[in-house]
C-alpha cells in the first residue's frame, strides 16, 4: 500500500518529468511519450516511471533507451524543481495498459457484432 507522501511526491515527479521531457529533451530517438504513472518506494529513493509511447515496438524501444540515457539529466532537473532531500533514482518502464485496453475493446466489439449476426438475444 502506498503512503500519502510517496503518492503525493509521485504526482509531483510525474508532472515535472512530463514537463522536462516535453520542453528540455531534444533527442530524435524520443517519440511521443506520455508519463502514465510514477511509483516511489517508501524511502523515496527509487522511482518507477511508467510511460506510454505512440507508435510501434521500435518507437517504444528507442524512446525507453533515450529516457534511460537521459535519466541523470532528468534527475538534475528534478533537483532544481523539487524540495526534497534525495532525488529518486529513475527507472523507466513501458506501460502497456492502453494497448491491453484497446485489445479488450476490440474483442468486446467483435463479440457484440458476432452476437448481432446470429440472432441470439440473451435469455429469450
Amino acid at each position: 500500500m502506498e503512503g500519502r507522501r510517496p503518492g503525493r511526491l509521485g504526482g509531483q515527479v510525474q508532472e515535472e518529468i512530463s514537463e522536462i521531457i516535453q520542453r528540455r529533451i531534444k533527442d530524435p530517438r524520443l517519440g511521443f511519450v506520455t508519463i502514465t504513472r510514477v511509483r516511489l518506494t517508501a524511502d523515496l529513493r527509487h522511482a518507477s516511471v511508467y510511460v506510454s509511447v505512440l507508435g510501434g515496438e521500435e518507437d517504444v524501444e528507442s524512446s525507453l533507451e533515450c529516457l534511460e540515457s537521459a535519466s541523470s539529466f532528468i534527475r538534475s532537473e528534478l533537483a532544481k524543481r523539487l524540495r526534497v532531500r534525495h532525488i529518486p533514482d529513475l527507472k523507466f518502464f513501458f506501460d502497456d495498459s492502453a494497448v491491453k485496453g484497446a485489445r479488450i475493446e476490440e474483442i468486446l466489439r467483435h463479440l457484440r457484432e458476432g452476437d448481432h449476426g446470429t440472432g441470439i438475444q440473451g435469455d429469450s
